[in-house]
């Protein structure tokens, strides 16, 4: 979009908070209010699944010393609360597909640290009857605007589900690697696209990692090259309160 016909827009639909709607000075923003109140992923947060950890300069969570996972980098860019939370499930249930370009934008920006020249995009699949339904995928969207950013090759249809699973919300770490055993696969049309190619894999929620997990082996059973998955908003466990510690 050019800069006159923004302006255009602008002037017959001023400016709006994507969180609350209260007028803003500039599209795709947050109002003050809604941005203090927003929980930004920190600085220091583990290079294996983007938790947050004690402090600075920590090599990475217990978690992923024990079990690293089959993947070389994780980035999120925000904690799946409050009004992060609102924003995420809006662009996945709420047809809000036009907070695709600011989210992405904010996810290419925490991910950038990671990319690497010739890289392929690509999201966590649905399957096509999930998709029918829905009429999008939002990993999708923002896998399409990080690669815009980022100057990348978005294949939107690497990975498909070879079986419908069932909805994970609500599942156990063990309960969601047995829904996904098996479920994930590359579409043979792109094995020599991605052989020896490093790979970016977007989700929208990370929470254990099970299906990020599936993709990234996926993708290194067909022979890519590292993996580093990328996802808007990462579940983090509850900190204990002040007085649970006294």
């Amino acid at each position: 979009m050019t800069q006159f016909l923004r302006r255009v827009l602008d002037g017959f639909y001023p400016p709006a908070c994507i969180a609350c709607g209260v007028p803003v000075d500039k599209p795709d923003a947050l109002c003050g209010s809604c941005w203090a109140e927003t929980p930004f992923v920190p600085p220091h947060a583990c290079p294996g699944c983007a938790l947050p950890v004690p402090q600075a300069g920590c090599s990475g969570c217990d978690a992923c010393a024990s079990a690293p996972p089959p993947w070389e980098r994780a980035a999120a860019v925000l904690l799946y609360q409050g009004v992060a939370r609102a924003l995420v499930l809006r662009l996945k249930h709420a047809d809000r597909d036009d907070l695709a370009r600011p989210l992405g934008l904010w996810l290419w920006r925490a991910a950038r640290p990671h990319l690497q020249p010739g890289m392929i995009v690509a999201p966590v699949p649905l399957h096509r009857t999930r998709l029918a339904r829905r009429r999008y995928n939002q990993s999708a969207l923002l896998a399409a605007v990080l690669a815009r950013h980022a100057g990348l090759e978005h294949v939107p249809d690497l990975l498909w589900r070879t079986r419908r699973t069932r909805v994970q919300d609500g599942m156990s770490r063990e309960e969601r690697a047995r829904n996904l055993d098996g479920a994930i696969a590359l579409d043979p049309r792109f094995a020599g696209l991605v052989a020896g190619r490093p790979v970016l894999i977007v989700d929208d929620v990370l929470t254990t990692g099970a299906t990020l997990r599936a993709c990234a082996e996926a993708c290194r059973q067909a022979g890519s090259g590292p993996v580093v998955v990328a996802a808007l908003a990462r579940v983090a466990p509850a900190l204990p309160r002040l007085s649970d510690r006294l």
